[in-house]
């Protein structure tokens, strides 16, 4: 894994080659996307079920698009055991974690009649979208599913490839059931999204769709944003580690292959201070490649998007932190809190040595739906915020209108809109 001394011009450098995999960076596919989407929306089912077979060699139609309830007995006894007991802790922690951000409606009233305040009320209906392909994400189905339910949102709905069997993979299945999914279809990509964003005969319309994929899901999700809402644009993952001579290189060399395995974009970055530690990373990367599967991947990963960067200051590798903005970050440092205090932009932050960036992934509780590719400087992790929507409330009595009027009038006026000015006046001739 590369070495490099951390400058203004390689940081340069890196932060252009980051930039790379971000979804906006694939246009060549957009127009491969408007297709699919125009025609979903068009010839509705059976342009799912045609691309269904083309796509993913599924055989789908109206009769088994819809996941039953023998396929859901059928995956509960393909699944070990003791793998649903895990699901089931993990739901618990995320569901209490994602209720401390609950919000609730509220007013406040003065004596003389003014009524203000904020209504919360939950989206009606979600859909969820689960990757196939490489890698199956029961995780990602509970991460997304569970912040939904404690939100209120009554119905979700979510979409999957099948196999060329037509088969969910049973992982998938059950971490849906256990974290309340209310229907389950079994169609990806970008006819997915099309399906969940206009509605066919077997998929009703949703108002926002969440939930990570390609470049074609991406990229669909980014062309039907304001025909329903969504939560982001997800990019490749990320993890960067900052790190000083107190850390231990062979946990630091474990976490960063723990997202270089996700796939070939993938990017894993170690900022320090320390060039031993660097070089000691570099050597217990080259032996854990030796053990792991997904070698492949992690190899392309860290040849293409990994880093150790070198950085003559902490000061100086905290601003090339905060400037990357990574998905994950890892604090390894003396003292990891007081780093953490400096720290402006990341999608979670990871503190002290036995906080394992895969800890995120499946148990501690905190979203793991994170920004990426340095949208962490203005976006926030997947919440209860994003299954909710927040409507004002405006109530004056004739005595509090009164007070203000006048204003409101001159204010309307100075705009040269009249018919403003006539509906607040009107109530006083």
């Amino acid at each position: 894994m590369r070495i490099v001394e951390l400058t203004s011009e390689t940081k340069k450098n890196l932060l252009e080659d980051l930039l790379q995999r971000s979804p906006n960076q694939y246009e060549e596919y957009a127009q491969r996307v408007a297709t699919i989407l125009q025609d979903v929306k068009e010839r509705k089912d059976l342009a799912v079920f045609d691309y269904t077979a083309r796509f993913d060699k599924a055989v789908i139609n109206e009769i088994n698009l819809r996941v039953t309830e023998d396929e859901i007995t059928e995956a509960y006894a393909l699944i070990d055991p003791e793998v649903v007991t895990v699901i089931k802790k993990a739901i618990v922690n995320i569901e209490e974690y994602h209720r401390k951000q609950k919000q609730y409606s509220w007013f406040d009233s003065t004596e003389n009649g003014t009524i203000l305040g904020q209504k919360i009320t939950p989206i009606e209906s979600v859909g969820v979208y689960v990757p196939g392909g490489k890698a199956a994400y029961p995780s990602s189905v509970l991460m997304n599913v569970v912040p939904a339910k404690v939100a209120g949102v009554t119905r979700i709905a979510m979409t999957t490839p099948p196999d060329q069997n037509g088969k969910v993979y049973a992982g998938t299945l059950v971490a849906a059931m256990e974290a309340g999914v209310t229907e389950i279809y079994k169609v990806g990509g970008a006819q997915a999204i099309a399906a969940l964003a206009y509605g066919t005969e077997s998929i009703n319309k949703v108002d926002k769709i969440v939930g990570p994929g390609n470049i074609y899901v991406a990229l669909a999700k980014k062309a039907v944003y304001g025909h329903v809402s969504i939560d982001s644009i997800a990019g490749p993952s990320e993890i960067l580690v900052l790190a000083d001579e107190t850390a231990n290189p062979r946990y630091v060399a474990a976490d960063l292959l723990s997202q270089a395995e996700h796939d070939e974009l993938a990017s894993a970055i170690l900022v320090t201070t320390s060039r031993t530690l660097a070089e000691k990373v570099s050597l217990e990367i080259d032996a854990f490649l030796k053990e792991l599967s997904r070698k492949d991947i992690m190899e392309k990963s860290l040849d293409h998007y990994g880093y150790l960067l070198i950085a003559n200051t902490m000061e100086e590798a905290i601003e090339a932190v905060n400037e990357i903005a990574s998905e994950h970050l890892e604090i390894m440092t003396k003292d990891p809190f007081l780093t953490m205090t400096k720290i402006k932009n990341a999608g979670a932050i990871f503190i002290g040595e036995y906080a394992s960036e895969p800890l995120g992934d499946y148990m501690a509780g905190p979203n793991h739906v994170l920004p990426t590719n340095g949208t962490a400087k203005f976006f926030s992790p997947l919440s209860v915020d994003d299954f909710i929507k927040k409507s004002s409330i405006i109530s004056f009595s004739r005595e509090a209108l009164q007070s203000v009027y006048q204003d409101v009038v001159k204010f309307a006026n100075a705009e040269g809109l009249t018919a403003h000015a006539n509906s607040v006046a009107v109530r006083f001739e």
